[in-house]
This record gives C-alpha cells, sequence and structure tokens, in this order.
C-alpha cells in the first residue's frame, strides 16, 4: 500500500516514517504536517491509506478526515499519541469515516521505535480491507413462552457510528423490537462507542454480553474481537469461528446466524462500509422473509458495502439515512 502520514510533531513523523518502511509491499506517498496539507496532498495524490494525527495546528484530524471523505475517499487510521484521551475525537473521526485509532508509536533516543506493533497489526488489517474493496465493486424454531421479539439488525463499517446515530435518533423508543448492530470497531473501543451512540440518541445502548438474550427495546452492540452470533437456543454468543474471516465481528456471520434461528422475519440494513462484510447475509435473510434494506450511495461515507448487497439483489430498498427511520417504523412501529 502506498501511505500518506498526516502529524505536525518531526518525532512522530520519523517513527510512523521507519514503522512504514520496515513493512514489505508498503511505502510512503507523502508525509503532511497538517490538516490543510493533507486534503490538498489527497486530492493531488490519493494513497491507499492515511496515518492521521488528531491535534494539530491550522486544521484537526476530524476535519481534515472528513473533508477528505468527501472529496478524496481513501482508507484513513486515526494515530494519535492518546487514543484514550482524545476518545471523544476518535469516535468523530470515526463518524466521517476513519476505520480505526492507534496510539502513536515512540521514537527513541537511540533511534529505536517502540509501541509498533498495534499500528503494524492495524496497517495489515487494513490492507486486507483495501484489497476486499477493490473486489466489492465488481460488477427456525419458536421457543416456549413470550414470544420473542421482532428483530432489527444493523451491519455497518467505515461511516457507520454517525449513520448508526443519525437512524436510531428519530426510531420509537417504546416498541417490541430489539436492535443488535454489528459495527466494524477494536473491542478496545466498543464500550466507549456505545456511550458515544448512547449520548447521542438518549438511549440506552449497551454492549452485548455472551449468553444474552435480545429483548423488546434493547439495543445491543457486538463488542469483541470475536464474531457475534445467535445461537440455536435464541441467545447472543461470541464465537473464534470462522478464523478465516478476519473482519472480526462480521456482519455476514451474524445476519446468517439470524436468517437459520430467529423464528420471525424481521428488518436487516446494510450502511456505509468498505469491502463487502455483510452482502451475502443480507441475501441469506431476504431469501427468510426479511425485510432488507441498503444505504444509498449518496447518504454512505463509502459504498461498498451497501453496493455489494444491492449488486447480489439482496436489498428490499435502497434507501438514505434519513429515509430509513420512516421506512422501519411503518413496517415494526
Amino acid at each position: 500500500m502506498r501511505i500518506g502520514i498526516v502529524n505536525d510533531m518531526r518525532a512522530a513523523c520519523e517513527a510512523l516514517r521507519r514503522v512504514v518502511n520496515s513493512l514489505p509491499d508498503h511505502e510512503i506517498a507523502w508525509t503532511a504536517t497538517d490538516g490543510v496539507e493533507a486534503i490538498a496532498m489527497a486530492k493531488r495524490d490519493r494513497p491507499d491509506l492515511i496515518l492521521m494525527d488528531l491535534i494539530m495546528p491550522h486544521l484537526d484530524g476530524v476535519q481534515a478526515t472528513r473533508q477528505i471523505m468527501g472529496s478524496a475517499p481513501c482508507a484513513i487510521l486515526v494515530v494519535t499519541a492518546t487514543v484514550s484521551g482524545n476518545i471523544s475525537l476518535v469516535y468523530e473521526a470515526m463518524g466521517f469515516g476513519a476505520l480505526d485509532a492507534v496510539d502513536t508509536p515512540m521514537l527513541g533516543p537511540a533511534g529505536e521505535v517502540s509501541g509498533a506493533g498495534a499500528l503494524v497489526e492495524k496497517i495489515g488489517m487494513i490492507a486486507k480491507l483495501v484489497g476486499s474493496t477493490s473486489e466489492s465493486r465488481k460488477p427456525a424454531r419458536p421457543a416456549a413462552g413470550a414470544a420473542p421479539p421482532r428483530l432489527l439488525v444493523i451491519g455497518a463499517s467505515t461511516g457507520g457510528p454517525k449513520a448508526i446515530s443519525d437512524l436510531l435518533l428519530p426510531l420509537p423508543r417504546e416498541w417490541n423490537v430489539a436492535t443488535i448492530i454489528v459495527q466494524h470497531v477494536d473491542v478496545a473501543f466498543s464500550q466507549g462507542l456505545a456511550k458515544w451512540l448512547g449520548d447521542r440518541t438518549g438511549r440506552a445502548v449497551r454492549v452485548a454480553e455472551h449468553g444474552q438474550q435480545p429483548l423488546p427495546g434493547d439495543v445491543l452492540l457486538a463488542g469483541t474481537n470475536d464474531h457475534l452470533v445467535l445461537s440455536k437456543s435464541r441467545v447472543l454468543e461470541y464465537c473464534e469461528e470462522p478464523k478465516e474471516v478476519f473482519f472480526r465481528p462480521s456482519v455476514d456471520v451474524f445476519f446468517q446466524s439470524v436468517a437459520e434461528f430467529w423464528p420471525q422475519a424481521g428488518t436487516a440494513l446494510l450502511l456505509t462500509g468498505m469491502g463487502k462484510d455483510g452482502a451475502t447475509g443480507l441475501l441469506k435473510l431476504r431469501s427468510r422473509g426479511w425485510h432488507t434494506i441498503a444505504q444509498n450511495e449518496s447518504s454512505s461515507v463509502v459504498w461498498s458495502m451497501p453496493k455489494a448487497g444491492i449488486d447480489l439483489g439482496a436489498a428490499s430498498e435502497v434507501l438514505s439515512i434519513d429515509q430509513m427511520a420512516r421506512s422501519i417504523t411503518q413496517r415494526m412501529g
């Protein structure tokens, strides 16, 4: 991959340069010292990946991410001095399309780089994601007792946090629907993302627990680096398998388990994101009678995931985020 570096600190830039240069099949496309310069560089020479700092003069990493994803969209990884210390800005950047976040490696007095392991791992995962993005552009049994709630299931990746919050805000507060969200996000950020969504929507958004049964009114978020699945006994579980699926948690794995084991059809949404995760799962849900909605291109930060579902014939409707709440409420409200 060709990688752009955006950071106003000379030592941080050098540490990032050394990390990138140590990786086979990766090279530095350019280096920018603030958000304004990064936007101009991305328009002139769009890289495969940008390592984006958050705190910079002239224009910060959040606004730079927003403008780059609007004018020259590409994979963006937030690389900042302290992710935990800037968590609100991290989620804002993710809402505008950043894929993930990691602490900046440190350059030692002898020129050694420390703390690079997490960055190397993220770059490796994004390299696989970028590869799958190019491919995506090519043309049960009811339980005894109370009736289970209807399900609204949502899959999202790049740009998902903001899209999900905009979707949840106008939905009814009191209804016999359990909402379950699979967003591509590292386990380190899942609790924070649940809180961020809750703060923005006024809902009690919680990380799904292993063995939890979906109940009416629940808004649950997949919360580990394992896959979230619905079991035969209709409880939520986390599992390693299938190990070969590098999206963790995988929208496809979750949607397919729901199609297999949930006793009644609900509504499934495939929102903005890179790659094609969720397309085959959405198709399976549609084949089982679910109403399936893919986000339209104009309202998506990255249209790869919804487009993959549309291309498979998996979407009953193609709507903007603003239109989805009305469609969902008419069917489930």
